[in-house]
């Protein structure tokens, strides 16, 4: 099932089961600290007193956002020695979907920051 495959009356329940999946893919994208995480991990692979030094982020958020990264498929680890190094699945995959991610930006400007529900706004009245 891909999201731009469009079904009739008899396939909305698999159609159903795509859409979650995308959703819940680019829900996994929806944090600015995991998108810089794993825009790192294309460098090669990191330990997580890497990617902190890197980041200039708490070690608890970024083991936080690795493990969402982690269950999302995003991301796997392995250990070295007694550190966990972390690297990217699907590489190219990823790149491609960066990729189209700045072309739609480009094509819809600042739009995306205006919106009620999910925009700068929102984020920067939910700190204050």
């Amino acid at each position: 099932m891909t999201m731009t495959e469009e079904n009739g009356a008899a396939g909305r329940a698999g159609a159903t089961d795509g859409l979650t999946a995308a959703a819940c893919l680019f829900h996994g994208f929806s944090d600015p600290s995991r998108i810089s995480v794993l825009r790192h991990l294309s460098l090669g692979e990191h330990r997580v007193v890497d990617l902190t030094a890197h980041l200039g982020l708490a070690q608890s958020t970024v083991s936080k956002h690795l493990a969402c990264l982690r269950d999302c498929g995003l991301v796997t680890a392995r250990p070295v020695g007694r550190a966990t190094v972390y690297s990217l699945n699907h590489e190219e995959a990823l790149m491609d979907l960066w990729k189209a991610a700045e072309r739609l930006l480009d094509a819809t400007g600042d739009a995306v920051t205006l919106c009620p529900d999910h925009g700068v706004q929102l984020h920067e009245d939910a700190g204050s």
